[in-house]
């Protein structure tokens, strides 16, 4: 199993180029299969995640090609097993994303309940109900959501659907789903995170008929059928904020290449608040910082809030920034196992039910530590930059999941960072 080895106390200096955004492929190409075109998707990721979902497209019998430049291909032409099997999904909350679409294109759909990360509660009940909204029958037994549609119905009803709670996956299932539906679908209290435009610039591209995506209304008027497209997947901005944290922490001068400055807004103004130089320049984002940083408190919220998906990474640098800080967890339950492994590295943080408090100014030093989720792992490698000695991050396979060879991008920039079994 692998495990990234990594010597602390080097400031990073160079360019690194942001990838696509693993969140806004993944709900792309299932989108593919909402029409019998092929469709063209740029700038695509190398992940594991995405390697997943290519195994269970193609296990529907979607041609599925990807050239090295990360351009993929699809063809859903030939589709004729819309199903997605638990030895396929096990490890992928995503797989739901099939649901939607399958559905819709050809009223039926057996998707297994979905795995991932275990930080915490992630029901799929809410994209039942939105789907039920739309009239489906869906029955959930042996760990598999069975879906088709009412007897003598060919297509999707549009509705107008209120999710209990803002659900990003559940937002993307329903603007699939709805896409192909009779008539026309609101969508209250949809997500707003940037791939949720991303992926309605997507459709629309394809020939859907949508306004309002990017807000907490959107409203889709159902189409015929939906066409292929070429498309770009937008740049990652959790794997931006990443590499963010790590030169905040560190110090350093880094361009990073495709980033985008207005999909990280509540993240730029806590590492300005912190000490750290930010800016916008031509195709990115440049960072300066002395490694001398100030302790930022924050809560983690839906977008435009504070992303939990970079809750570790910022309390990461908050264990090495001077002061104490208070960061919240309102999102995922279960989303401070790495606190144990950052205390290994010397940290001092002190959990009460949601809230972690951090005391800075601590001398992390090397230490064998193990991931325990994907965004878990990349705290771990920040910390491991900063850390006297050397540091051992186990189970890396969560990193793969989200970070397109994370170790090589920070070695260009000047990590000591290597790759071990």
């Amino acid at each position: 199993m692998d495990k990234l080895l990594i010597r602390g106390g080097r400031a990073l200096h160079g360019t690194v180029s942001i990838s696509g955004a693993k969140n806004a492929a993944l709900p792309e190409l299932c989108a593919a299969l909402l029409t019998a075109d092929a469709v063209t998707l740029k700038n695509v990721p190398r992940l594991q995640d995405v390697v997943t979902m290519e195994k269970l497209i193609r296990n529907m019998g979607v041609s599925f090609t990807r050239s090295e430049d990360g351009v993929v291909t699809l063809n859903a032409s030939a589709l004729d097993k819309p199903e997605a099997p638990y030895e396929l999904v096990k490890t992928m909350r995503a797989s739901v994303l099939a649901l939607g679409p399958l559905l819709a294109r050809f009223g039926k759909a057996t998707v297994s309940l979905p795995g991932g990360c275990a930080i915490g509660s992630r029901p799929v009940d809410q994209h039942i109900k939105g789907l039920q909204a739309m009239g489906a029958i869906i029955d959930v037994a042996h760990g598999y959501m069975n879906a088709h549609l009412p007897d003598g119905w060919t297509r999707l009803k549009g509705a107008h659907i209120t999710t209990d709670m803002v659900t990003v996956t559940g937002t993307e299932n329903f603007l699939m789903a709805a896409c192909l539906a009779d008539g026309v679908t609101i969508l209250e209290n949809a997500a707003q995170e940037p791939e949720i435009p991303d992926l309605a610039e997507m459709l629309i591209a394809m020939g859907a008929k949508i306004t309002g995506h990017g807000t907490s209304r959107i409203t889709i008027t159902g189409v015929d059928k939906l066409h292929g497209c070429t498309h770009s997947v937008v740049a990652d901005r959790i794997e931006a904020g990443t590499f963010l944290c790590a030169v905040a922490a560190t110090g350093g001068d880094v361009l990073l290449e495709n980033a985008r400055g207005d999909h990280l807004d509540a993240l730029l103004d806590k590492l300005r608040e912190a000490g750290a130089s930010v800016s916008t320049v031509a195709h990115g984002l440049r960072i300066t910082s002395t490694g001398k940083l100030k302790a930022q408190s924050f809560r983690t919220t839906e977008y435009p809030g504070f992303p939990t998906d970079m809750q570790a990474q910022m309390m990461a640098l908050n264990c090495v920034a001077d002061g104490s800080s208070i960061v919240t967890e309102t999102i995922f339950e279960n989303r401070f196992m790495h606190v144990n492994e950052l205390v290994r590295l010397g940290a001092t943080i002190h959990i009460d039910g949601r809230s972690a408090t951090v005391t800075g100014g601590a001398k992390l030093s090397g230490a064998h530590v193990m991931a325990t989720d994907l965004r878990a792992s990349a705290s771990l490698v920040i910390a491991g930059l900063v850390a006297e000695g050397e540091t051992t991050v186990e189970r890396i396979y969560h990193l793969d999941r989200g970070y397109d060879r994370m170790e090589a991008k920070l070695k260009a920039i000047g990590a000591d960072i290597e790759r071990a079994r």
